[in-house]
């Protein structure tokens, strides 16, 4: 054995038993969160791996830095056999892949091309970071220090694999060994060297040394960088909820007498993938850029809560792990101590960072679980949400209506309750806004009628209906809205529902995706779905005006993002005659906030511009006569924007529902 060889086994195995302490010691960290089971429908888990981690589908949704990834990425995957066979020469220096023989051809051809691509990409990075200053990179100086050092790191991989085959193949004078083809190293080669000589063979050894610390360097270093996603990203992929809806919540067992703690004060409160969440964040900036509030200058930044759950981590769950105890760090807690009260409340839980995410972090997940220890365990929460929460419990709606009022929209429509006759295919669930919202009143009336006219076979619950449960359960209180749903599922199931369409997305989400964690499961449909499927079989005919007109149509998040219903809406836009359809900027599944999720239609917005204002300004800048939308909270958001740009008289904001009846045939 060579001491070359007898210097690297030292060297490999200090450097490996290391790494795998680091590993034992993370993982350690992990178990301190809650226990839940993502060991669920591994095939559909192993597809979002191949099409999110190997497919790189979320990064490449931005093309410039999503193509600088992918080739770093398909760089260090071409490379692994090269690494591999590095390590292996450390051990056996005479030790090659060439007996794989013209497989080896290929691979080697493709090592050679990558590396001038990862450089490239490398450099291009830097130049993003240092002198275009994309603004979501610019995340503090020691985010900037680590990602350069990681970029450095994969560049000196990258030159010295280069370095060591061209000093090889100049010290077999200029030929490639075996079935090796490497055509940029044989062309630095030829720059660079004159022939074997000690200088090629000196700088064989030194490449060789410089590409194989690195590594090992670079597999130490990301433990304790942010660059841990490069080790836990595929798993954290392939955790992602799946089966269950994406954006559906987690349900509380309430009726745990032996339960402590509602909700997530502390990161030991949170589950092991949420902490995983928290390892895996790349910092990248997607979520923020995303995010409504801090588009418009809210303190919430979804990027820092994920990063303050790994801080928090770090601090407590190694006390936690060694039975230790610290004044000052058991103290403080995530929530309050990291998170910002302010910042959970900015939260419109609309999913733009969840769908933004390359390593799908679930961000609305924690916020709502710090939310509910808030609301259920420290009754600490805006105070206009005092009324909010008594109008549920005595009204059954957020706001101060009577609940015996709720079906005085339907009066003169001759539209009867499941009490009177429940022998019908649909239920039309109205929802808090359409029965005692002044304007989307008018919503439910245009829809009940293109049904009537249509022939559908429809009823209402009237007074039995009440509030979905969406607003109390994304506000965190969580038993207030189980009340509400578990009382909703028992009247559906007494009067025998299957199918039911409603004009309010919340409801819609909620009844189809979060109804069935307590038994309720039912066919769900959103009226714009039902109002496409009635055209296309002829049942609405619609009128073809050649007057033109142009309209913007609005996507509301948990019709959109939430249920990926983007088309149906537009379909019937499309189909009637002298309807001009734009879209604004930022549209379909990267659609922004109207600001009343989450239940921020029912807060203040005091804190930067509003989120309304923002999305009515883009929807203006179209030119559109008419705002479409899908959605009563999108409707009043987008109505009070055109208000306040004293726009009223030359944009008209209308659902779906209305412009359809407006342009029927009957």
């Amino acid at each position: 054995m060579e001491l070359k060889n007898i210097i690297f086994t030292v060297v490999f195995i200090a450097a490996f038993g290391f790494f795998f302490y680091n590993v034992k010691r993370l993982i350690s960290y992990l178990k301190t969160g809650k226990d839940e089971n993502r060991f669920d429908n591994i095939g559909e888990r192993l597809k979002n791996v191949v099409s999110i981690v190997f497919g790189q589908k979320k990064l490449l949704r931005d093309p410039v830095a999503g193509t600088i990834h992918f080739l770093i990425f398909w760089g260090f995957v071409v490379f692994l056999l090269a690494v591999l066979e590095s390590i292996i020469q450390g051990f056996y220096s005479e030790f090659s892949f060439d007996f794989l023989g013209p497989v080896y051809t290929v691979i080697t051809f493709i090592q050679d091309i990558f590396t001038i691509l990862v450089m490239l990409s490398v450099i291009y990075a830097l130049v993003r970071r240092y002198i275009l200053n994309i603004p979501r990179l610019e995340h503090g100086k020691a985010s900037k220090i680590d990602a350069t050092v990681i970029l450095v790191m994969i560049f000196l991989v990258v030159s010295g694999m280069l370095g060591q085959n061209a000093a090889e193949i100049a010290s077999h004078n200029f030929q490639m060994s075996g079935y090796a083809f490497r055509p940029v190293s044989i062309f630095l080669s030829k720059i660079f060297f004159s022939g074997p000589s000690e200088t090629a063979n000196f700088a064989y050894h030194f490449f060789w040394w410089m590409h194989i610390l690195v590594v090992l360097a670079f597999l130490n270093f990301l433990p304790y960088s942010k660059h841990l996603h490069v080790l836990t990203s595929v798993f954290n992929v392939f955790f992602h909820k799946v089966g269950e809806h994406k954006f559906a919540l987690k349900p509380l067992d309430l009726e745990d007498e032996e339960a402590e703690q509602f909700g997530a004060a502390d990161v030991n409160d949170l589950t092991w993938k949420q902490l995983l969440d928290g390892y895996s964040c790349t910092e990248c900036g997607r979520c923020w850029e995303a995010c409504p509030a801090s588009t418009t200058g809210k303190a919430l930044s979804p990027r820092e809560i994920i990063i303050n759950i790994r801080k928090r981590t770090m601090e407590k769950a190694p006390l936690l792990v060694a039975g230790k105890d610290d004044d000052e760090v058991m103290e403080k807690t995530l929530v309050h101590n990291y998170v910002k009260d302010e910042e959970l409340w900015a939260c419109t839980t609309c999913g733009a960072c969840m769908q933004e995410c390359p390593v799908t972090i679930e961000h609305v997940d924690a916020i709502v679980d710090m939310r509910r220890d808030l609301v259920l365990m420290e009754s600490e929460f805006p105070p206009e949400l005092n009324t909010v929460f008594k109008n549920l419990e005595t009204n059954f709606t957020p706001w101060a209506f009577n609940w015996q009022d709720r079906a005085n929209w339907a009066e003169g429509l001759n539209i009867k309750t499941m009490a009177e006759d429940n022998n019908t295919e649909y239920l039309f669930w109205v929802g808090c806004a359409g029965s005692f919202d002044s304007r989307y009143q008018k919503v439910s009336v245009a829809f009940a009628k293109l049904m009537q006219n249509a022939g559908v076979d429809f009823r209402i619950l009237g007074n039995e209906e009440k509030c979905n449960g969406d607003t109390a359960r994304r506000l965190g209180n969580e038993y207030l809205a189980q009340m509400m749903m578990q009382e909703n599922i028992e009247t559906l199931k007494n009067y025998k529902v299957k199918k039911i369409v409603t004009a309010c997305p919340h409801c819609f989400n909620s009844l189809k995706h979060e109804y069935p964690q307590f038994g309720g499961n039912f066919e769900v449909l959103h009226h714009t779905e039902l109002i496409n499927k009635l055209i296309d079989e002829g049942k609405i005919k619609l009128k073809n005006d050649e007057v033109k007109r142009k309209i913007t149509y609005h996507d509301s998040c948990y019709l959109g993002r939430y249920n990926e219903v983007y088309e149906q809406p537009r379909e019937p836009l499309r189909k009637i005659g002298g309807i001009e359809l734009i879209e604004m900027e930022r549209s379909k599944d990267k659609g922004f906030c109207c600001g009343a999720g989450g239940g921020r239609m029912f807060m203040e917005e005091t804190e930067g511009t509003r989120i309304n204002e923002e999305r009515t300004k883009e929807a203006l800048a179209t030119n559109a006569g008419t705002i479409a939308s899908a959605c009563p909270f999108c409707m009043t958001m987008l109505n009070d924007g055109v208000k306040t740009f004293e726009k009223s008289d030359e944009v008209q904001v209308k659902d779906i529902a209305e412009i359809v009846l407006e342009n029927s045939q009957f």
